[in-house]
């Protein structure tokens, strides 16, 4: 018996870069004091005020099955904080809620692609995209942004991509890289999407982690408002990963039609998570900012220690919470710099190459430990990499 092709498919063969990650967990598992920056898991819970409402709505008996698209209270919440973000009308009607922004990934590319379409996305990228394209039985491609441009995609790679495409994934706050785009980037993308009858889908999940610029979210763009399904997640705003809360927006007919994808697979999110989500929602940006301060902080500390060197450079570090740093003057490989600075200093990062080929010879740094561990172990990748130019130059 075989399975299905959608389901072997879903990874490709070799290593996908990820094997230092595995590395750094097997050690720690055995005891070692890895320091990890390789995930983007908050070193913060959920706040107790949140698990506090959620506790109460379960204890108040919202256990049961919630409404498919969503409780109105939570979907009128999102769609209110949405419309005050792009000035664009936006209901309930607009939104449905998601187990998590990764399963609004999904759902948000089943709706739009047939087996055999070609689906864009931009590389480097999140781990989980090619996978997710490949899960609806669409052919992905990837568009490879120069790290020249600080990764943001060009206007003629998004031009000769397009032809032949039908959907457009962004992400911005991105992962890996940490780059806001601007709006000269956001305004090419619209301008190829129109051009070539693209659907848009832009993954938001870092909107609220924004350290220079401006977020732009092209669903408020001109000619974009139809054609573009917004994600968004509660798991990086609001440091409730596990609670698994995301949803998309977009046009009504076709949040009517995610709907019914929805009865028939996930069957909705449970009202107590839900009812918790929207009392976080409720404390508006200040509960927002308290989440997203420590990776502000720690970017101001990346940026101070990384003057004081000129070997490794930092890309831009606008949003999310990660720094992506060029190693490429040490001459070793992202993947060969990341085991070495583990096996030497039991420090974990993950190589570029875990995000694609655009990000080979970098590596990127989660900043999700305490300030004083994030200090020591940025201090040492850095000694580290000026130590191993040294005895390169030596020899």
């Amino acid at each position: 018996m075989e399975l299905a092709h959608r389901m072997t498919a879903l990874t490709g063969d070799g290593s996908d870069g990820w094997d230092v990650f595995y590395k750094a967990r097997a050690l720690k598992k055995q005891g070692h004091p890895i320091i990890e920056l390789t995930i983007g898991e908050h070193d913060i819970h959920t706040h107790v005020d949140i698990l506090a409402a959620m506790g109460r709505s379960a204890r108040g008996g919202h256990t049961g099955y919630a409404a498919v698209p969503g409780t109105e209270g939570l979907r009128t919440a999102i769609s209110r904080r949405i419309e005050q973000q792009s000035g664009l009308p936006t209901t309930q009607d607009n939104i449905l809620i998601t187990p998590g922004g990764q399963s609004a990934l999904f759902a948000a590319h089943m709706a739009v692609l047939n087996p055999g379409d070609i689906a864009l996305y931009c590389d480097p990228y999140y781990a989980t995209y090619p996978g997710t394209i490949r899960g609806t039985g669409a052919l992905d491609r990837a568009i490879l942004c120069d790290p020249a441009y600080d990764f943001q995609p060009q206007a003629t790679d998004l031009e000769a991509a397009a032809r032949g495409a039908r959907s457009l994934l962004v992400n911005s706050p991105n992962n890996p890289t940490g780059v806001v785009y601007d709006r000269a980037t956001w305004e090419a993308i619209a301008q190829t999407c129109i051009a070539h009858d693209l659907w848009l889908i832009s993954d938001e999940v870092y909107d609220t982690q924004v350290w220079q610029g401006a977020h732009i979210s092209p669903r408020s763009l001109n000619g974009m408002q139809e054609r573009t399904l917004v994600i968004g997640s509660m798991s990086k705003s609001h440091a409730m990963t596990g609670s698994r809360i995301g949803w998309i927006c977009g046009p009504v007919g076709v949040i009517e039609h995610l709907t019914n994808f929805a009865t028939h697979t996930t069957y909705g999110v449970p009202g107590f998570i839900q009812d918790a989500a929207q009392f976080a929602l409720s404390q508006g940006q200040a509960l927002e900012d308290e989440v997203a301060a420590p990776f502000r902080r720690r970017r101001r500390i990346a940026l101070d220690l990384i003057a004081q060197q000129n070997l490794l450079r930092a890309v831009p570090c606008s949003g999310a919470m990660y720094l992506m740093l060029d190693i490429r003057a040490t001459g070793l490989s992202g993947e060969a710099f990341a085991h070495a600075l583990l096996d030497a200093h039991q420090i974990a990062v993950m190589p570029g190459e875990s995000f694609g080929q655009a990000a080979a010879g970098h590596i990127r740094v989660a900043m999700t430990v305490a300030d004083d561990h994030f200090t020591k172990a940025l201090t040492d990748l850095l000694s580290f990499a000026a130590e191993f130019d040294e005895n390169k130059r030596r020899f």
